[in-house]
């Protein structure tokens, strides 16, 4: 698969254990969001790591929410964990950073919505910054 390559392949699921998953990593690079939307649904920042896959070993406590006109979120309808943010069309996937059972190798590198970060936290890595503009002309194509 693109981009996944030797230790890339990880498992993981949500805090009860309803929900497992299998994903190859389409690289080591850890993402943060601060977008509202993110910072509500995950109760801090949305920390994620692009998959090129991500495949769910049964999805009956699987829940999605379409949070915008483009990406649906989704988690764990037991326990309510924070497990995927995707578009509707399937072409990007951003795992949670939390739910992976081995987090070994994984930087922080960049950081969207930057433009909506609270001011009251900052972190120390130097990351790429883009703003939420940015980002949605990014994943959808569309002019910023």
């Amino acid at each position: 698969m693109a981009g996944g390559g030797p230790g890339l392949n990880r498992s993981g699921g949500c805090l009860c254990g309803a929900v497992r998953l299998d994903a190859v990593l389409g690289s080591a690079e850890a993402g943060v969001c601060h977008c509202s939307m993110c910072r509500k649904w995950s109760g801090g920042v949305f920390m994620t790591v692009e998959c090129d896959s991500v495949a769910f070993a049964d999805e009956a406590s699987l829940g999605i929410y379409r949070s915008s006109d483009y990406g649906e979120r989704l988690f764990c309808r037991v326990c309510g964990s924070s497990l995927v943010w995707r578009m509707q069309d399937g072409s990007a996937h951003a795992l949670a950073l939390q739910a992976l059972d081995d987090q070994s190798g994984i930087a922080l590198t960049s950081e969207i919505f930057i433009d909506e970060k609270p001011s009251f936290y900052a972190f120390a890595n130097e990351t790429r910054k883009m703003t939420g503009a940015e980002f949605i002309a990014a994943v959808t194509g569309e002019g910023a």
